[in-house]
């Protein structure tokens, strides 16, 4: 039997990479997307010309509702019976100044990008639990070192390393991995929408390569922590930016 994988916002971008970097390797996979169910269409379209023979299925899931978070999360152990990695990509932006942040604001950027995600682990973690394997994969950014404009962001991305290192220590013993993906300037469509054209700009000048980086390298690295070649690293926050650590 092959392996599964359950990705959070597989339908464009950096998830859609993701989706069809598993597929490449012969893994199921199930993935979220929040509106746009003619995205989620297209990336199983994809993944059916990669490989028709294997499940891949979409899912509507709100990062702002806990209930539906978690009852997405059991239909997709009841659709596939088995998960064997699980990666946290999804995430909103609502960035302003710290002075004049609302505290919608700020509610609901942690809200998405820091609780959705534990609430995705803690709702697979007794699953891999019985079966004494699983792997974890949260995807953040350099802007958890801090990042003008987005304080919000920048603690949710930051306390998803904490909490990846905590889940990496608790269930080690029991044959369960937990890493970060921390990713550098990659154009997608959140990036090119939420991005001032002359801070992307920066940020390439400022890459030691002298280049943007491809959603598919942030899904190599995905995949990678999700083999059993891998299975000594945990508790880490793997930087894939060309060498870029920083944000402005």
């Amino acid at each position: 039997m092959g392996y599964n994988a359950f990705i959070t916002g597989g339908s464009r971008g950096i998830g859609r990479a993701i989706v069809l970097e598993y597929v490449k390797k012969g893994w199921g996979v199930g993935f979220t997307y929040n509106s746009r169910e003619d995205q989620a269409h297209k990336t199983i379209e994809l993944a059916k010309e990669i490989n028709p023979h294997l499940p891949v299925r979409a899912y509507p899931m709100n990062l702002l509702d806990p209930e539906g978070i978690e009852a997405v999360c059991e239909k997709v152990l009841d659709d596939f019976t088995e998960i064997d990695a699980v990666v946290n990509n999804a995430a909103i932006l609502q960035d302003n100044a710290a002075a004049i942040m609302s505290n919608e604001q700020w509610n609901q950027v942690i809200a998405a990008d820091l609780t959705a995600p534990f609430l995705v682990c803690r709702s697979f973690l007794m699953h891999f639990l019985s079966k004494r394997r699983g792997r974890i994969i949260n995807i953040s950014s350099l802007s958890a070192g801090g990042s003008s404009g987005q304080v919000n962001y920048a603690a949710a991305k930051s306390g998803l390393i904490g909490m990846s290192k905590t889940l990496a220590k608790e269930y080690g013993k029991k044959g369960i991995t937990c890493n970060v993906v921390t990713v550098g300037y990659v154009p997608t469509g959140m990036t090119e929408d939420n991005m001032a054209k002359n801070l992307q700009e920066y940020w390439v000048k400022h890459c030691p390569a002298r280049r943007v980086g491809e959603p598919e390298e942030i899904a190599a690295a995905v995949l990678f922590l999700s083999s059993d070649d891998a299975r000594f690293i945990s508790g880490e926050n793997i930087h894939v930016s060309a060498g870029l650590t920083y944000a402005p």
